[in-house]
């Protein structure tokens, strides 16, 4: 652990996702100066008594160069030992590293190596070459090809997006038409798109701290219920060798430095995991934390030029849960009102699926502000059960990148 009497200025690029929300939990719980930025002024990260200063940035989706200007003059005129990004901004700071990286701590890899993993593309090629298991994939780039690749069952990815966006699950001609108009509608095949085949299985996560190749941090755990647009609700901590193993063919074979997520499925027919995405950062990082990995922890070390001895491996079978997630995936699978109701009595009172299960996005008894929007999520859903894809789309907003930003990024255009 860092020295508890040091305490670090630490500045979070966004307060709009999960992962970055968890990330300023772990980081105040270790007493650090947490600050942020975030284009929206109703963001998650508001809503924490651990966020000292929140600054209003311009919108990384849409204004790349004034994202970057702003973190950079902040970055100028107050001191911060440690820049962490906690989402897409790290394809922006990875391609301005060299500048950033002078007047702050940052862990991130060249330019090169982000971008390879940072595609869907990108990635099942890099698997190829590396000979890792995936889904069988083909990569198309037009809709005819798409409706030569496909095989029912199937999933049509975009090689671009997060958070389940530009995801559909093709099950016969009805659902690849649909994912076609989709497509078409939105341009997406201006971009490469990929068919893989649907594979049954356990979905699972794992996610890991690299210091120049070298992995110093690694957990993994799996889904037990999940949220809306296919996230986890609730999960539980797992042993998977395989997948660390995995990993460290990935970072090793791409000189990776900071953190790096996969997704992975537990076939039922099969026990080898199949690896289906990679994040270029921390996914949710409290379960780890919970089960004893401060994997924030450790990338703060990294960030700040340690070499961290590696961490020993966490415990299996701790349960943590997101209630806001499992809310809006009860919502929005159909549910009731009476639904929604029982779903908050099992979490308030730890009983099914949530026994033994702790908080992990909206932990209200270790800081109360995140009551508000859990309290805010609940009296909406309970108003109109049906508006839970609408919500849960709010969190999808200028804090992200899209195939416009990342193609003038890529280009150098955006300065």
């Amino acid at each position: 652990m860092i020295d508890a009497k040091k305490q670090l200025r630490v500045l979070v690029s966004e307060g709009s996702s999960t992962s970055g929300r968890e990330a300023i939990t772990i980081l105040g719980l270790a007493g650090h100066h947490v600050e942020v930025c975030d284009p929206s002024r109703w963001c998650l990260a508001r809503y924490s008594r651990f966020v000292r200063k929140y600054h209003h940035c311009p919108p990384l989706r849409s204004d790349p160069a004034g994202f970057l200007r702003f973190v950079e003059r902040l970055l100028a005129s107050r001191h911060f030992d440690v820049l962490l990004p906690t989402h897409e901004q790290g394809f922006l700071f990875a391609r301005a590293a060299a500048g950033l990286a002078s007047r702050t701590g940052l862990a991130l890899p060249d330019f090169a190596s982000y971008r390879a993993v940072h595609s869907k593309a990108g990635f099942s090629r890099l698997l190829d070459r590396l000979g890792l298991p995936q889904p069988p994939t083909r990569i198309v780039n037009s809709a005819e090809e798409l409706r030569e690749a496909v095989r029912f069952p199937s999933v049509v990815k975009t090689s671009v997006g997060t958070a389940s966006r530009g995801v559909w699950f093709v099950r016969d001609a009805g659902d690849l038409n649909r994912a076609l108009y989709d497509l078409e509608s939105s341009g997406d095949f201006a971009g490469e798109v990929l068919a893989q085949d649907l594979v049954t299985g356990t979905v699972e996560k794992a996610q890991s701290v690299f210091c120049h190749g070298t992995l110093v941090g690694f957990h993994a755990y799996r889904q037990i219920a999940a949220g809306v647009g296919g996230g986890e609700a609730i999960k539980e901590s797992v042993s998977r060798l395989a997948i660390r193993a995995g990993l460290e063919t990935i970072g090793a074979h791409l000189g990776w430095h900071g953190a790096l997520s996969v997704d992975v499925i537990m076939p039922l027919d099969s026990a080898t995991p199949l690896l289906i995405d990679c994040n270029p950062r921390l996914v949710e990082p409290m379960n780890a934390f919970q089960s004893g990995v401060d994997l924030v922890d450790l990338l703060l070390r990294v960030s700040r030029g340690e070499t961290p001895a590696p961490l020993a491996e966490g415990r299996a079978g701790v349960r943590t849960h997101l209630a806001m997630q499992a809310l809006l995936g009860s919502a929005s699978r159909d549910g009731t009102r009476r639904d929604l109701i029982r779903e908050c009595g099992r979490i308030a009172a730890g009983e099914g699926h949530y026994r033994g299960s702790s908080e992990e996005l909206t932990p209200v008894r270790l800081d109360w502000l995140s009551a508000v929007p859990l309290a805010m999520t609940t009296v909406l859903l309970l108003a109109s059960p049906q508006i839970a894809s609408s919500l849960a789309r709010g969190g999808f907003g200028a804090h992200l990148l899209d195939r416009g930003s990342i193609k003038a990024i890529e280009n150098g255009d955006f300065r």
